[in-house]
């Protein structure tokens, strides 16, 4: 999932809450017992709760709905915060239709903010769209060119601070090095067959997950939170100039596509 215009830099805590699945009590309790820190706020302003915020607390709220007993989410926490918690420990809390795609893949091809982005994939897709994302994370590991070149981009598209305007020709640069290098990726997770499977998850999914007539009738008349919705309570501190790099690199895929 990439961020967009439509996504904030911070959210009030009703928001937080309606993402995270949870209620501003609970994540008052949690800045109580000090498993989330108070936000900083003006004398004016609602707490905001920022990207590392929502991340922490769907990682909370992953652990308790694993039946995690409260005082070891405190000790997790705690390891989370002077980073000795290991790769294995968070993505055990991720879907196996996730985790599975990572079998056999060698210690450290993973980096924690690799698993961050799929439990908010998760949350906002569910497992399968956190499954087929995967397949992203899998051909960065397995192919260190790669791997090289997302972080040159990525350190690119981070440059982009407040201090760039969104007409600086840097802006339109790195927006032609995102779109180049997405190319690059997707023709590796073709000619390596992670195409094909992604093909035989979705098949798979569909077979395990039938969608009965009692299932339409349940939802009728409910209200679910849209992915649409979803995207526009997940913070990401991003500058004007970084967001309209990623709506630039959207327009040249499409303008390539469509002449290809």
């Amino acid at each position: 999932m990439h961020p967009s215009s439509i996504t904030p830099r911070h959210v009030t805590i009703g928001d937080a809450a309606s993402f995270v699945g949870t209620t501003p009590q609970i994540i008052r309790h949690y800045q109580q017992i000090g498993l989330l820190a108070e936000p900083v706020q003006n004398s004016d302003d609602p707490r905001l709760y920022g990207y590392k915020e929502i991340i922490r607390l769907l990682w909370i709220r992953a652990m308790a709905d694993a039946g995690v007993a409260p005082d070891d989410i405190c000790d997790a926490c705690a390891d989370f915060d002077r980073d000795v918690a290991g790769i294995g420990s968070r993505m055990a809390l991720l879907s196996d239709v996730v985790t599975d795609r990572f079998e056999g893949l060698p210690d450290g091809s993973l980096r924690r903010e690799d698993l961050d982005t799929l439990l908010v994939t998760e949350r906002i897709f569910g497992p399968l769209g956190a499954a087929v994302q995967a397949t992203r994370f899998l051909a960065v590991a397995t192919h260190p060119g790669l791997r090289e070149e997302s972080d040159r981009v990525d350190d690119a598209e981070g440059a982009l601070d407040d201090t760039i305007a969104v007409d600086d020709p840097r802006v339109a640069q790195v927006a032609a090095e995102r779109q180049a290098f997405e190319r690059m990726l997707h023709a590796v997770i073709e000619e390596s067959g992670l195409g094909q499977s992604d093909e035989a998850l979705f098949d798979s999914w569909d077979a395990s997950h039938p969608v009965s007539a009692d299932d339409v009738e349940n939802e009728a008349g409910q209200h679910f939170m849209s992915a649409f919705e979803a995207v526009g309570m997940m913070p990401y501190d991003f500058s004007p100039a970084r967001l309209r790099c990623m709506d630039l690199a959207v327009e040249l895929e499409a303008q390539e596509s469509s002449t290809s």
